[in-house]
């Protein structure tokens, strides 16, 4: 019955069963008042063996007993005939009983020698007994007769022959000299099984004249004495040849076998090999004796297969070979082997194994309801094969009276709808030449009312947390069906924690103080229904709540021992203390509170082992502690060390998975133990290497160990204080645990594919100690996931991965790795998916569609790849798209790959960063964790025309007074087709304020202007981009000053001439001109413009974007007023050139690496450096003049 060990808070659960009807195993009750008035066919339950042999000075006494209702009687048959009883005066039968009493006074037991057989009838059926066999035990005498010595040569060989007269039973045969003491046997002499003694050689110690054999007949406990056989041993070497001869005259004198060294040959049994037959469940005796000197030493061995060991004992030096409960698997060849120095012979004995019947499955007992069906089953086994002949009442069922509702089929009988009034008794004799069995078993068939058998009212008692079991015994015709309540009210449902036993039996599995109450059992049939009360009361546990503590104290002081108990109040509980174990002593000094033990004026013999043992009716608890007596000592200086470490290490409380450990604490120091440390080491595992298991509280001395199996265990004990650790103490002895089947699995179980048709299974191994016994081996399981399949297994060891070959390419796998050893399986693992090896994917994805956002951005769709196809787990899309050339060239310019990869099942992308007006081609492939698959076909799609880029340079040429020429080229990246130009300049004066913009457009074939109507000698700034129809680029910047007019340069003709201004001009100059070199080599930037005004009076939408976020320019920074600005210089020929550093507009605020949006505008601040001038010349690297520095301050 499954009996699960849930636990389910429930005041009361229905619990019902139906006993099924087992006609196989009802029996009658054998209570007398349930057998009053209920009829039994007999039954024999007591009867003389089937081989009876009596002892003739006694009187005979043949059993016969039997029980049935009503009451059977008895007769006998003789040898197959009716034995008339009453007609013999020496025969008496027992009263009320089948026994045989016969009196052999003044008659001879030959005469009552026979085969009986007992015979018990009642209306209800007939019994009979086995045939036994009555002989009387016999001891015959020796006969008489005349023994002459024997006179052997040193060295030969020698059989005394014993030849016992025959008994019954046969005789227990054993050497003895006159003086009945037995004869010493070894190796070289000894006893045959049939009573013979042999002599592998001959010594001239073994002459004597009382080698006597006796025979010992065990019934009538009487020795019979064979004539005493003289021995003498010649030595012939010492003989001359007169006396040999005088001695040749006699038959008995000598063998011819020579009496020097020579090969061991066999006594017993002749020839080379032989044969023997032993029967199924009996002895088999094997004997070979050998003779040759030096004497032979005897082996043995079984050809087909080893030798039963545990059945198997050897006996008279080897040379006797006993199996006890001869099996069928012991036939085969035996082959004994006689060695010495000079050789051996073998033996070669043939064994048979026969048996007589024995019972596979005897037929028991049917109690039936009228209309039911029983089968009785008579299976028994033998060699030869026994014959089955059944019998109705002790009579052979051909024999009997036809029944139609019986049918014999070999070994069983099969009744079908039985009646009232068909009770019988079978009888079921097997047979073979070895033997036979015979069996009685009744058929009865009642119509009985249920009756409960368990007395009403009983109390059951049972401690909380045990299971409980209330007995409902019952019988009944047909069986009754048992149903439970709880409480009158609430019936039992047959569930945790109930569980109901066929018999009637209720368990409960944890019983709780809420199963406490009354409990109804009610059997019922057909024929009525009967209850019984029963009452439960769970009982609370017996607990030591505060455990007696290890104490150290001073001799002649006090020691006291707590033990405070918890226990249910209704029961009893009876304190007891002991002493190691023993009862305390008799000494008033012990006093016995009702939760203490005082001791007063302490000795040193009272140091020991204290406990305290709590009684109750039902269940107790203990606990114990130490005594440790120490001298009364002055108080030293308090000095704090470690612990030393625990002595006397015991181990107690074995079971198959714990162990108890006790030790005593070492000296504590001055400072208390706080914990003690439990370790262990595997001696067969990991032997050398200590291992923390548990920790105890400081006042503890025991520990409770929990173990796994199959481990070699030593435990030490390591006690801490506030110092620190103790030295480790002694280990323990060593304590193996049993193995067992494995407790858990391996963990970190895996399935993963390294080739397209693999799946490697892959976990982490259990250790050694997690083994739990010898061969240690992995079961891998695995099956195709969702697919209808067995699971495949492989049982691997000192392995942690498993290969499977031949799996489809990346399909998902369940797989599950459980530990087994030669002790068992571990639980049942859990199943993990894994999946098998991953292939390139096949196919491509297909409906490539490319939608272009504007010049820089493009959105591609595409289908995804069939799951099937990708054949791996999909990592996403990888697109590869590249710049063919831009759509105003002709020739292809393919720049470099750029690749994109979107994670996941992803059916779109966005390809940023491209370039206006271009042509591109991309493809996109699927990608696994194994690679990639094909490349779709190769998709084209162009970008529409952008904002071009900055235009490649912008030179000032030819400054004059009033007038300049600007030269531009285009842009680098045309990003469309170019619209034209725009000019913007204004001029800056000298205190760095700038003058109104000038706006002025080109065509896009145009790149010179020059510039008239400016003013002389004033600084300018120029803007220029490059326009296509989406708007404007970005822009560049430059700088220049155009010349003074004639007037003021003849003022400085005159001027110049004077030796004091030419002077002073040469020192500025010179100061400038180092300023401008250390500038450029600082490379240091200018400040900025106030230009916040002038741009919201212009609100230039082309000047608008170079404001920083606040709206505004800066201002220049420099603190001289006329002090050129910083990023320009004046060449020579009076343009402002600009510098390849990075001085330029991004001193003003405004760089050349500014972002744009897709329509060309700028956004952000102006910030980073402006490209290089690509048409630099020597010009760019002239150095200022000191005219021109000197015009910057006008």
């Amino acid at each position: 019955m499954d009996r699960k060990r849930k636990w389910v808070l429930s005041s009361g659960a229905l619990l019902v069963i139906f006993l099924g009807r087992m006609t196989t195993a009802l029996e009658v009750p054998l209570d007398p008042k349930v057998l009053e008035g209920l009829p039994q066919p007999p039954t024999i339950t007591h009867q003389s063996p089937k081989d009876f042999i009596i002892d003739p000075r006694e009187n005979i006494l043949i059993y016969c007993e039997a029980k049935g209702k009503p009451h059977p009687s008895f007769s006998w048959t003789r040898n197959g005939t009716h034995f008339d009883v009453e007609k013999d005066s020496k025969v008496l039968m027992k009263p009320s009983s089948g026994t045989l009493v016969i009196d052999i006074s003044g008659e001879k037991a030959e005469a009552y020698e026979g085969i009986y057989q007992c015979t018990a009838r009642n209306e209800h059926g007939t019994a009979v007994s086995n045939n036994i066999f009555i002989r009387q035990s016999r001891s015959p005498l020796w006969s008489k007769e005349r023994k002459e010595a024997i006179m052997v040569q040193v060295g030969v060989s020698l059989v005394l022959q014993c030849r016992p007269p025959a008994g019954l039973p046969p005789p227990i045969i054993f050497w003895m000299d006159n003086n009945f003491q037995r004869l010493p046997q070894n190796t070289r002499v000894s006893q045959a099984l049939n009573g013979d003694l042999y002599f592998s050689n001959v010594l001239l110690d073994d002459t004597r004249n009382d080698y006597i054999c006796y025979a010992r007949f065990p019934h009538t406990q009487t020795i019979q004495q064979k004539q005493p056989i003289t021995v003498k041993v010649l030595d012939m070497d010492a003989i001359n040849e007169t006396v040999a001869a005088l001695y040749n005259y006699t038959n008995n004198l000598f063998v011819d076998s020579p009496s020097g060294e020579r090969r061991p040959s066999f006594m017993a049994p002749l020839g080379r090999s032989s044969t023997q037959m032993a029967l199924r469940g009996g002895v088999l005796e094997l004997e070979c004796i050998a003779e040759g000197l030096p004497t032979p030493e005897v082996s043995w061995y079984k050809e087909s297969g080893d030798l039963p060991s545990s059945r198997m004992s050897f006996h008279n030096f080897q040379k006797t070979l006993k199996i006890a409960d001869v099996m069928e698997a012991d036939a085969g060849d035996y082959r004994c082997t006689a060695k010495n120095s000079l050789g051996s012979a073998h033996h070669t004995i043939k064994v048979n194994v026969k048996a007589a019947p024995f019972w596979i499955s005897a037929p028991r007992n049917l109690i039936l309801a009228p209309k039911e069906t029983g089968i009785l089953t008579c299976r028994v086994s033998g060699d030869p094969k026994p014959q089955i002949a059944w019998s109705v009442n002790g009579v052979p069922i051909e024999n009997s009276p036809k029944d139609t509702s019986r049918k014999v089929e070999d070994d069983t009988v099969i009744l079908s709808d039985v009646q009232t009034g068909s009770s019988a008794v079978y009888q079921c004799n097997a047979s073979n030449e070895f033997g036979y069995l015979l069996a009685n078993a009744f058929v009865n068939v009642l119509a009985e009312a249920p009756r409960v058998l368990t007395p009403p009212n009983n109390v059951y008692q049972v401690i909380t947390n045990n299971p409980a079991f209330l007995d409902c015994a019952s019988f009944g015709s047909p069986i009754p069906t048992i149903t439970w309540f709880k409480d009158s009210q609430t019936s039992i449902l047959n569930r945790d924690p109930y569980v109901i036993h066929n018999n009637g039996t209720l368990e409960i599995n944890v019983a709780q103080s809420l199963n406490s109450g009354k409990y109804t059992c009610i059997a019922s049939n057909n024929l009525g229904t009967r209850e019984n009360h029963v009452y439960l009361e769970v009982k609370e546990p017996t607990r030591i709540l505060a455990q007696p503590e290890y104490m150290v104290v001073q001799r002649n002081r006090k020691a006291v021992f707590e033990c405070k108990v918890k226990h249910d109040p209704t029961l009893i509980p009876t304190m007891n203390w002991l002493k190691d174990n023993g009862e305390l002593p008799d000494d008033e000094r012990f006093l016995v509170d009702t939760d203490s033990l005082t001791i007063n004026e302490v000795t040193e013999e009272d140091e020991g082992t204290y406990t305290c043992v709590m009684n109750t009716t039902l269940d107790q608890d203990s606990a114990s502690a130490m005594l440790t007596v120490v001298e009364a000592t002055p108080t030293p200086a308090i000095v704090y060390e470690e612990p030393d470490p625990p002595t006397d290490l015991e181990l107690t409380d074995q079971r198959e998975r714990s162990v108890q450990l006790t030790w005593i604490p070492g000296d504590e120091h001055n400072s208390p133990t706080q914990k003690f440390l439990v370790q262990y080491e595997d001696l067969l595992h990991q032997a050398g290497v200590w291992h923390n298991l548990t920790e105890e509280e400081g006042t503890k001395t025991t520990a409770h160990l929990d173990l796994s199996p199959y481990a070699y265990y030593s435990f030490r004990v390591l006690a801490v204080n506030h110092v620190g650790f103790s030295q480790p103490s002694q280990p323990s002895r060593q304590y193996r645990t049993n193995p067992a089947a494995p407790d858990v699995n391996p963990t970190d179980v895996h399935g993963v594919g390294t080739e397209h048709n693999n799946l490697v299974i892959s976990w982490k191994e259990l250790t050694g100690l997690q083994s739990n016994g010898p061969g240690l081996q992995y079961k891998v399981n695995w099956r195709q996931k969702d697919v209808e399949e067995d699971w495949l297994s492989e049982t691997v060891a000192n392995a942690s991965k498993y290969v499977v070959s031949g799996t489809p390419t990346f399909v998902p796998y369940e797989v599950k790795v459980q530990a087994v050893n030669d002790y068992g399986n571990g639980p049942a693992p859990e199943a993990v998916v894994g999946y098998s090896g991953e292939d390139v994917p096949m196919s491509a994805p297909e409906s490539v569609q490319v939608l272009v956002q504007n010049g820089t951005l493009a959105e591609v769709h595409w289908e995804p790849v069939l799951t099937s196809m990708v054949r791996g787990r999909l990592q996403g899309y990888k697109v590869s798209y590249w710049r063919e050339r831009s759509l105003h060239q002709a020739e292809a310019q393919q720049e470099e790959q750029q690749v994109l990869l979107f994670s996941g099942n992803r059916t779109d992308g966005r390809l940023p960063g491209l370039k206006p007006y271009s042509l591109y081609t991309l493809n996109i492939r699927v990608v696994n964790g194994k690679g990639e698959g094909p490349p779709s076909p190769n998709h084209n799609f162009e970008t529409p025309e952008g904002v071009p880029g900055p235009p490649s340079f912008l030179r000032i040429k030819n400054t004059d007074m009033d007038s300049l020429t600007l030269e531009w080229g285009p842009p680098q990246d045309n990003n469309g087709r170019l619209t034209g130009y725009t000019l913007k300049y204004q001029p800056v004066n000298s205190s760095n304020e700038l003058g109104p913009v000038e706006e002025m457009m080109f065509p896009a074939n145009e790149t010179t202007v020059i510039l008239a109507d400016l003013k002389y000698s004033t600084r300018y700034k120029f803007y220029f981009n490059a326009k296509t129809i989406k708007g404007s680029g970005p822009t560049i910047t430059e700088e220049a000053v155009t010349i003074m007019d004639e007037a003021m340069k003849s003022d400085q003709v005159d001027l110049a001439t004077q030796g004091w201004f030419i002077g002073l001009m040469c020192a500025i100059a010179l100061l400038i001109l180092v300023l401008l070199i250390i500038c450029f080599i600082k490379r240091n930037k200018g400040g900025k413009y106030p230009v916040k005004e002038k741009e919201d009076a212009h609100q230039d939408p082309e000047i608008q974007p170079m404001k920083d976020d606040d709206g505004t320019f800066g201002e220049y920074s420099d603190t001289e007023d006329h002090k050129p600005l910083k990023g320009s210089r004046t060449p020579s020929n009076g343009t402002v050139k600009r510098d390849d550093s990075d001085d330029s507009l991004v001193d003003y605020g405004e760089g050349g690496d500014g972002q744009f949006n897709e329509d060309g505008s700028f956004i952000g601040q102006y910030s980073g450096k402006k490209e290089k001038d690509t048409h630099e010349g020597n010009e760019s690297s002239e150095a200022p003049s000191p005219v021109n520095a000197m015009n910057s301050f006008v």
